[in-house]
């Protein structure tokens, strides 16, 4: 798939970044919206990239019509492209904006929790403003249910600032990776603007000044924006904490700082130069340091630009242009059972909230001075856990201190240890798998399950993982504590905290 880039008509393509969910999205804990108007609470409430706890619940996607950027990142090659890659920037299939149209009413119908539309490449949806706004309009006219999205790069953000208002697309990302333009220059190697393309520091500059001014003119207009930033250790990584302070200081809701992705097989400027991406702990420790009060996302997937279901799955297989095209669609009537759905979802998050007030376990308060616990669970979603171990690809940790518990962010596999509800691997196989889920979770005391097989269950707590399936169904937060409580009842060996996994 060739994919353009602006400026460079008669050379090579290169690739450069925009959205994506990592240029793209995520949220914040309940409690930490709690502050908030209720206007913006609303407005939250059922977004899973913007709202911690509407991810376990809201389904979102995205849809490839944007091929073109208007910038080059070290980070990005749009080139690559394979099923099973999740990162930014990646699609199997370039849509029309009626493609577009038609694939979203499709997973609207099939998949009636999802709530959000977003455009966020391959390219940016801003260097592509004519397919970027037809799809926009298409859906606000068909699918007036579904909120719509933007994220990008920002370079040409302010120029189209009153048309994003005018469609309604309350919910803006802007990829900021720097305020310094010497910072940007290792970053950004040129960018494309008026017609020509401008080279390093002098680049950057006008990058960043066109970013700042999009996001302050978002805010003035009242529409929710996000910050993505790409942690790249000993290029950025310590000047996030002011990029953090100056967006908070104009009005970003949310920062999603996110992991470098510099893999040589993806082709990238840093992945062939070798430039290594941060730890798990170096990541958790700068989330820390900006956060304050900002609201910092932590479940953020890093998902594809043709991304499809709840976050951490990736349905897009099942709605490819041949397939849609053999759907029978009447969007009347699903949105009608979209509207039963949603309120199911938000009646059933009402009783779950009402269990969590009364229950024992929300009034637990662990002695002064307890070491803290890392605790991992499985989840299918719905905010309780229902996922067996052995079919898991993703453990969501928890951190269980006196202070309560908190999100630490999600730790994906490779394989789950069950590829089918009765098959499980055999022979060097078996090893493998559960050797890269046991060093996913090395700093985690406990996982917790809708069940556990006996030979994992031997193999975890041999590693010092206490697994249990005595949760299953439980609230996530609520089983977290009570595995905490029961932690401390044990005595168990508090793990160091300052050394995750890589």
């Amino acid at each position: 798939m060739e994919l353009k880039v602006l400026g460079q008509d008669n050379q090579a393509p290169q690739a450069a970044p925009s959205g994506g969910c990592s240029s793209g999205t995520c949220g914040s804990s309940e409690d930490g919206m709690s502050h908030l108007p209720d206007n913006v609470r609303e407005k939250v409430n059922n977004h899973p990239c913007y709202s911690e706890e509407a991810h376990h619940f809201y389904a979102r996607m995205h849809v490839a019509v944007a091929p073109a950027c208007n910038i080059q990142c070290h980070y990005c090659n749009r080139k690559y492209d394979c099923a099973n890659e999740s990162r930014p920037g990646v699609v199997s299939e370039l849509l029309s904006p009626d493609q577009a149209s038609k694939k979203v009413l499709a997973v609207a119908s099939e998949i009636p929790q999802m709530t959000v539309l977003g455009v966020a490449g391959p390219g940016d949806p801003l260097a592509n403003p004519e397919r970027t706004f037809e799809t926009f309009r298409e859906i606000a006219d068909k699918a007036p249910d579904i909120k719509l999205c933007l994220s990008t790069n920002g370079l040409a953000l302010p120029d189209h600032v009153d048309e994003i208002a005018a469609l309604n697309v309350d919910h803006v990302t802007i990829t900021i990776n720097c305020v310094d333009p010497e910072i940007g220059a290792e970053i950004y190697p040129w960018i494309f603007w008026n017609n020509r393309r401008i080279h390093g520091a002098k680049g950057a500059k006008i990058l960043i000044e066109r970013q700042q001014k999009g996001l302050e003119m978002l805010i003035e207009r009242g529409i929710l924006v996000k910050v993505n930033s790409v942690m790249i250790p000993g290029v950025n990584d310590e000047h996030l904490k002011e990029v953090s302070q100056i967006v908070k200081g104009k009005g970003a809701f949310l920062h999603n700082v996110m992991p470098l992705i510099a893999e040589k097989e993806h082709g990238t400027f840093y992945g062939v130069m070798g430039q290594r991406s941060p730890s798990k702990q170096e990541l958790s420790d700068l989330q820390d340091a900006c956060a304050g009060d900002m609201n910092m996302m932590r479940h953020c997937r890093q998902c594809r630009a043709d991304a499809v279901g709840l976050l951490g799955e990736d349905r897009g297989e099942e709605f490819t242009v041949e397939k849609i095209e053999q759907m029978k669609i009447d969007y009347a009537e699903a949105m009608e059972r979209r509207a039963n759905v949603h309120a199911g979802i938000e009646a059933h998050r009402d009783e779950l909230r009402a269990q969590q007030a009364e229950s024992d376990v929300a009034n637990f308060i662990a002695p002064e001075g307890t070491p803290a616990a890392r605790i991992a669970v499985t989840t299918k979603g719905g905010g309780v856990i229902n996922e067996h171990f052995g079919h898991a690809k993703e453990y969501l940790v928890y951190e269980a201190s006196p202070e309560g518990v908190r999100f630490i962010g999600p730790r994906k596999v490779d394989n789950a240890y069950c590829v089918g509800p009765d098959v499980c691997p055999s022979g060097d196989d078996k090893g493998t798998v559960l050797d890269a889920i046991l060093d996913a979770l090395s700093d985690c005391s406990a996982v917790l399950s809708a069940k556990v097989g006996i030979e994992p269950w031997s193999q975890l707590e041999a590693a010092g993982i206490t697994p249990s399936g005595e949760y299953a169904m439980d609230l996530i937060e609520d089983a977290v504590k009570a595995m905490y409580a029961e932690l401390i009842e044990q005595g168990w060996a508090a793990k160091d905290l300052t050394a995750q996994a890589v």
